[in-house]
C-alpha cells in the first residue's frame, strides 16, 4: 500500500486594525450606570455587536467592584473585549488588559563588550495627507459606515437607523436622520455638516448630543457642529 505524502498547509497570520469604542466610567458607578441607561434609551441598539474597551484608569476599584461592573455591562448587552487600568489577574481569559497598561515591560540587556551599532538617522517623514471617503449613494437604515482614517462625505441622505463613523469630519449633502460620529479616533477638531438636520445622535470626539438635546429650532435646516470648551456647539448655516 502506497502512502500519499501531504505537503504541510500554510499558516497565514495577518494584522488588522479595527474601531473599538471606549467606555470610561465616573464615580459613583451607580450614577454613571443610570446615565448610561438614559443614553441607551435615546440611542437604542448603539452598542449591538460593537467591541468596547472599558477604561478604569481613573477609578480605584476593588476586584469585586470590577466584577460587578462587568456583570452590569454584560446585562446591558455591551460586549467588553478588553479592560484597562486593573490588575490583569482579576480578568478572565476573554478580557486581556490593553498593551502598555498594567503589564510589566521586559528589558533586554546588552553585554558591555557588544555595544550595539549606532542607529541610522530616521528617514524624513512624508507629508501626511488627509484620507477621505466619498459615498455617492444614500446610507440606508441598518447600514453602518466606519472610516477611522479620515473624513466621510455622503452625497445623499443618511436614513434613520443608519450610522456614519469617521475619524475626521462628516459631510452630508442631504438629510441626516441617523447617527453621525465624528472624530472617533480622538480628533477634537472634527466637525459635522449636513444640509437637512434630523439626526438621532451626534458625537464628536466622544462628546454626544441625543435628539432631544439638540434644539427643535434647528430641525430641517442646514447646520454644522463642532467642539468648544468640552461642549458641542450647533449652529444653522442658512
Amino acid at each position: 500500500m502506497v502512502e500519499e505524502s501531504r505537503s504541510p498547509s500554510t499558516l497565514r497570520l495577518a494584522g488588522r486594525s479595527f474601531l473599538a469604542f471606549v467606555l470610561a466610567p465616573d464615580a459613583p458607578i451607580e450614577n454613571w450606570l443610570q446615565d448610561l441607561d438614559a443614553w441607551m434609551k435615546r440611542s437604542t441598539g448603539f452598542f449591538a455587536g460593537r467591541p468596547v474597551i472599558l477604561d478604569l484608569t481613573s477609578l480605584d476599584l476593588t476586584k469585586p467592584e470590577v466584577t460587578s461592573l462587568l456583570i452590569d455591562l454584560q446585562a446591558r448587552k455591551i460586549r467588553i473585549i478588553s479592560v484597562e487600568g486593573v490588575n490583569p489577574a482579576w480578568l478572565g481569559p476573554g478580557l486581556a488588559p490593553l498593551s502598555g497598561g498594567t503589564r510589566a515591560a521586559a528589558a533586554l540587556e546588552v553585554p558591555e563588550t557588544e555595544a550595539p551599532p549606532p542607529a541610522p538617522p530616521p528617514d524624513p517623514k512624508p507629508e501626511r495627507q488627509t484620507a477621505s471617503l466619498l459615498l455617492e449613494r444614500p446610507v440606508r437604515s441598518g447600514q453602518s459606515v466606519i472610516f477611522p482614517e479620515g473624513d466621510v462625505t455622503v452625497i445623499g441622505a443618511v436614513a434613520s437607523g443608519a450610522e456614519i463613523v469617521a475619524g475626521g469630519s462628516i459631510h452630508v449633502y442631504g438629510p441626516l436622520r441617523g447617527r453621525a460620529i465624528a472624530g472617533s479616533t480622538g480628533n477634537a477638531h472634527a466637525r459635522i455638516f449636513c444640509r437637512n438636520f434630523e439626526a438621532e445622535l451626534m458625537v464628536i470626539n466622544g462628546l454626544y448630543k441625543a435628539a432631544d438635546e439638540m434644539g427643535s429650532h434647528l430641525r430641517g435646516r442646514p447646520i454644522q457642529a463642532w467642539l468648544e470648551n468640552d461642549a458641542m456647539i450647533l449652529t444653522a448655516l442658512d
